[in-house]
């Protein structure tokens, strides 16, 4: 196999930095200049300098110190054009100096309960002013890393639709001049909710990429994961906050059965169930434990993570009990209505009570406008027509997803399953 050349591999590890430092370095940005969207800019201006200087120079041992002081000294820069637009040269050396020293240092934490500029930063992004749909999207954007076409699709709604939320979100924060912080009280408690669904749709865009090369992107499932458990830690009478917790913790468990060496994905019934990570999963059981009972009654990540216990109570894949997961499913289409849970819920049903019940959930499903484009859809309906030997019309099917998926990984997987190979 070729190797890459240096300036490409230099370029591919400076993105591998990127994605693992770029919400950390957009959070201190942003508690330096208190505009998220001027924190956004800098970032990506430091960027661009490190994909032109690193492949000369080699990548720093702290890169991203490295990428935090570019951006630092670009800000410096702009409030210093700033004054001197204003006229204002006098007050310019302090206030810049003042700027910097106000700055943290990469690696120091806020002076907050949690001490976290990454919970300060969601929490800021996911402030009243803005709506839930804009709120979503830019925490996405800037604590997940993720492209405004990857959450279009974990929303499934046109990718211009996302970039007018983003820009419109960050205008509304720097004209409502919202301050960088952790809120308290009443306030903190008023945005657990969204702060609930930023973290499962960074979760899940990490357990099952909607594009690249890969179909786990590992280091958004440890950041959700991570960010959760302060959460979980900072609103410990929150039963939903452990209940996405707990959701989490056993999915994540699965991780290194999910994928073969070359990255082809495992299907669920199909893993080795001795490389699920015991540890997640008590943690993952313990926290359902302490949801189930702070609540009255589980709410929709409860019954989510505890349809994910039943599987992971499961010794074996035929030991699965798919009568309690489908009933848990019926429970969470009466409080939580969405085309995305009732085409699970037809998965639940169709291995408790037979493929063709699985058929009949779907009829209503086919004619959904979401659903239009979504890949599963046709997939799962494959999987119901290739169990009922009505292989034909599954190839069929596995073909129309593969031409759907956005993700190299699932599109070969889908292809396999058109082939009979899988």
């Amino acid at each position: 196999m070729d190797q890459p050349s240096p300036q490409l591999a230099t370029q591919r590890a400076v993105e591998a930095v990127w994605r693992i430092e770029a919400a950390r370095l957009i959070a201190g940005l942003t508690r330096m200049t208190r505009d998220v969207g001027l924190a956004e800019e800098l970032a990506s201006d430091a960027l661009v300098v490190a994909l032109q200087q690193w492949p000369q120079s080699g990548i720093p041992n702290n890169p991203g110190a490295w990428l935090m002081q570019t951006a630092k000294r670009r800000a410096i820069d702009q409030f210093r054009r700033r004054k001197m637009i204003a006229g204002k040269m006098p007050e310019l050396t302090h206030e810049a100096e003042l700027r910097e020293q106000e700055a943290p240092d990469y690696d120091d934490r806020l002076d907050d309960d949690v001490k976290d500029k990454l919970l300060s930063l969601i929490f800021t992004a996911c402030h009243p002013v803005l709506s839930p749909d804009a709120r979503a999207a830019l925490t996405l954007r800037l604590v997940g890393g993720l492209t405004t076409a990857e959450i279009a699709r974990a929303y499934l709604v046109p990718e211009p639709t996302i970039q007018q939320r983003i820009v419109r979100a960050k205008k509304t924060l720097a004209d409502a001049k919202v301050p960088f912080e952790l809120p308290r009280g009443d306030e903190r408690t008023a945005r657990i909710g969204s702060v609930l669904e930023v973290l499962y749709l960074i979760f899940n865009e990490g357990y099952a990429a909607t594009a690249g090369e890969d179909w786990m992107r590992t280091e958004l499932c440890d950041e959700a994961l991570r960010v959760g458990r302060i959460l979980a830690r900072l609103a410990p009478e929150e039963p939903e906050v452990h209940g996405l917790v707990a959701l989490m913790e056993i999915q994540a468990s699965r991780a290194a059965a999910r994928v073969t060496r070359d990255g082809t994905p495992i299907l669920l019934l199909d893993q080795d169930r001795g490389k699920w990570n015991q540890i997640l999963i008590r943690r993952g059981l313990a926290a359902l434990e302490t949801a189930e009972h702070l609540g009255n009654g589980l709410g929709s990540y409860g019954l989510q993570a505890a349809i994910a216990a039943c599987h992971a109570r499961a010794r074996r894949a035929d030991e699965t009990d798919w009568r309690r997961i489908a009933a848990l499913y019926d429970d969470l289409a009466d409080i939580l209505p969405s085309p995305i849970v009732e085409l699970n819920r037809a998965v639940a049903h169709a291995m408790a009570f037979g493929p063709e019940t699985g058929l009949r959930l779907l009829e209503p499903l086919l004619d959904v406008p979401q659903l239009k484009n979504y890949h599963l859809l046709p997939s799962v309906r494959g999987d119901f027509l290739h169990k009922l030997g009505r292989h034909d019309e599954a190839r069929a099917e596995f073909a129309r997803a593969a031409t759907m998926t956005q993700n190299q990984r699932e599109r070969e997987f889908l292809l396999k399953r058109a082939e009979g190979q899988a």
